[in-house]
């Protein structure tokens, strides 16, 4: 919500500094604060869905549903950036003076710096919360502070310079950096949806736990894992001597699956237990 009302102050002083300037620079600037708008509100709509708890249809939850508000958001930043291109062309090849330049140049700081409060906030609460959506919306608006900022120097290098060519110049550079923001986006969409494994870090993390029980003369293979969201899920085999009983062995189970979800937040852990003296447990192909 708070990057929603951002989107639409800033989209008001940024079309309010094109139309009385008439630069190509500020429009790229306000076409991607439309993007902003929509993708906000996307984003909106699929974090209420994706913190629905798990239901009979969806037994693994909803955390998925941030992939389709990242991947519509870096759809979208490519849209804006083929506008952009377009509308800059003619301006090449045909430079129009500006005028009201210092206004301008006003409110596309302002924007800026509205933007880049909301992005940090933004961006601390994706960390938090592991959120791909609140994320990718703040790299978005960084993105557009970086816009900013780079039309506000084509801005003024016009006004020194007087070189009107710059200007539509400047919007052509704004649409590639967001081209290159977008194919990110859609990246980590991708990787997503095709269920990556953890970050190494956080396999690490988890070795550390199964390395303190490996002393212990337990065993383990067949680790798995997997992203989903801010949700990470974990499976591996755990082989035990044959004369534990079952309550050992279950006891045992709980306890790891206990500490890997205490070092890493969010993870959902299955472990199936075996005999580690049967040659048929160590059947199963090991990914560790």
């Amino acid at each position: 919500m708070l990057s929603i009302g951002a989107a639409i102050v800033t989209m008001v002083m940024k079309f309010t500094a094109y139309f009385l300037t008439g630069s190509m620079g500020l429009f790229s600037d306000a076409a991607e604060s439309c993007v902003n708008l929509t993708a906000a509100a996307f984003a909106l709509w699929a974090l209420t869905i994706a913190v629905r708890p798990p239901d009979y249809e969806h037994t693994f939850g909803h955390s998925k549903a941030e992939y389709f508000s990242s991947g519509l958001e870096g759809l979208l930043i490519l849209v804006a950036a083929l506008s952009i291109i377009i509308a800059a062309i003619p301006k090449v090849l045909h430079p129009q003076p500006l005028v009201q330049i210092e206004l301008g140049l006003l409110l596309s700081i302002a924007a800026a710096v509205v933007n880049g409060v909301v992005a940090w906030t933004l961006l601390k609460a994706g960390k938090r919360l592991r959120s791909i959506t609140l994320r990718a919306d703040a790299h978005h608006l960084l993105t557009d502070v970086w816009t900013s900022v780079g039309v506000v120097l084509g801005l003024l290098l016009v006004k020194l310079t007087g070189w009107q060519i710059l200007d539509p110049l400047m919007a052509l550079a704004v649409a590639a950096n967001i081209c290159w923001v977008g194919f990110q986006l859609l990246r980590e969409t991708t990787n997503g949806l095709m269920d990556s494994a953890l970050p190494r870090h956080e396999q690490d993390v988890i070795q550390e736990v199964l390395s303190y029980y490996q002393q212990r003369g337990i065993a383990f293979h067949a680790f798995r894992s997997r992203v989903a969201g801010a949700r990470n899920f974990v499976s591996f085999h755990v082989l035990v001597p044959g004369e534990w009983t079952v309550q050992q062995g279950h006891d045992l189970c709980d306890e790891i699956e206990r500490k890997i979800m205490q070092s890493v937040a969010r993870t959902h852990v299955t472990t199936h237990l075996e005999p580690i003296d049967d040659p048929l447990a160590w059947n199963d192909e090991s990914l560790d």
